[in-house]
């Protein structure tokens, strides 16, 4: 099935030139975004007519990746074929924005009502609890995790459901070697969080295999947003990094100033997500695959942010430290390259303008960042 994107005429504001790619564009397969590489223009493209479009069901939609994950999916193939669900109240906007329902995905029966209701074709399964939170309570992050996950997966087998459930480079471990980590590699996560997302990952391959379930999964690096703040990730040290800088407060760091890890802007994120998830079947070889978007450590990050207003940093060591130690320092997602075409857009330092610019108009200040 041919796939077209909305254009950026129809995109709504907090989308455009951040969500720009279209079914009909060539697409490079370098693995790595060229230093200070300018994000792509946005192209203008037809739509699919409304009963060729896929009809998705969202989970733990108010989370950082599925606040926005739903806005772009809704731009792509309209606000009332995507379903965002979550436990929590959603943000006054999310109502007048496109269907939203309460969905603990603990509650099979409850997710299979959404989906016969909905006539839902796709799951995009985003409820998770996250490696520093669940290290603090890992009874709720298996359960979580695990119990929503095989709910999901066998109700994709008996609907007949394409699913995507992201994983996390939490399932690798020192042994899965520090630099430019492979797709097939060892896995031996340190955290509850990871043995969850490779566990997610084998489910999910073992359903494909038996069941033919059209079942998709990215390794996500951390990811950074100006738009949600995180919940409870190791690297949620780089988004608070901008707040306290345009606070004018002091930054206590979790994470030690030469450790680097993989990270990925939400752009980036979000377009190689709906790439991927609407890429034809027939087109990937793997289920799982690794995507990234860059690599840096604390003081890289606090050097780029310091080119337009100052921070002062402290740095105490904690769990997220622990966490990062048995983490890769960069991963290799030319797998995803070659097979849809993944290519990072953003660097580290048009990250930072843009970061900057965006959370100081959220704070109504005026942006650092000189034009």
């Amino acid at each position: 099935q041919f796939l077209y994107f909305i254009g950026c005429h129809l995109t709504p504001p907090m989308l455009r030139n951040r969500f720009t790619t279209c079914a009909g564009r060539t697409l490079a397969t370098s693995a790595t975004a060229a230093v200070g590489a300018a994000p792509s223009a946005a192209v203008r493209c037809h739509t699919l007519p409304d009963f060729e479009k896929p009809r998705i069901l969202v989970t733990g939609a108010n989370g950082q990746i599925g606040s926005e994950l739903v806005d772009a999916f809704r731009a792509k193939f309209g606000k009332f074929n995507v379903v965002a669900t979550d436990i929590r109240k959603p943000r006054a906007h999310r109502y007048q924005s496109g269907p939203f329902q309460f969905l603990d995905v603990m509650d099979k029966n409850a997710i299979e009502k959404v989906i016969v209701d909905n006539n839902i074709s796709w799951v995009i399964h985003l409820s998770a609890i996250m490696s520093v939170l669940g290290e603090a309570q890992p009874q709720k992050c298996i359960d979580l995790n695990i119990t929503g996950l095989t709910n999901v997966l066998e109700l994709a087998r008996v609907h007949n459901l394409r699913c995507f459930a992201p994983s996390t480079m939490a399932v690798f471990s020192p042994d899965s070697g520090k630099v430019m980590t492979k797709d097939d590699t060892m896995l031996n996560p340190t955290t509850v969080y990871g043995v969850t997302k490779v566990f997610l990952e084998q489910l999910g391959a073992y359903y494909a295999r038996k069941f033919d379930v059209d079942f998709r999964c990215l390794r996500y690096p951390g990811i950074i947003s100006a738009d949600t703040l995180p919940g409870g990730g190791t690297t949620d040290y780089a988004v608070w990094m901008y707040h306290y800088a345009l606070d004018k407060k002091k930054y206590t760091c979790p994470v030690l100033p030469d450790e680097p890890l993989p990270m990925m802007y939400m752009p980036d994120c979000l377009r190689g997500s709906v790439e991927y998830i609407s890429a034809p079947k027939e087109q990937l070889t793997r289920n799982v695959y690794n995507i990234t978007g860059m690599s840096f450590s604390p003081d890289e990050l606090h050097k780029s942010i310091t080119k337009h207003l100052p921070l002062e940093m402290e740095y105490v060591p904690g769990v997220a430290q622990e966490i990062a130690n048995s983490w890769p320092d960069s991963m290799d997602d030319s797998n995803a390259a070659a097979d849809f075409g993944w290519k990072p857009e953003w660097d580290i330092d048009a990250m930072t303008r843009e970061m900057l610019s965006e959370i100081a108009k959220s704070k109504g200040l005026p942006s650092p960042v000189k034009p």
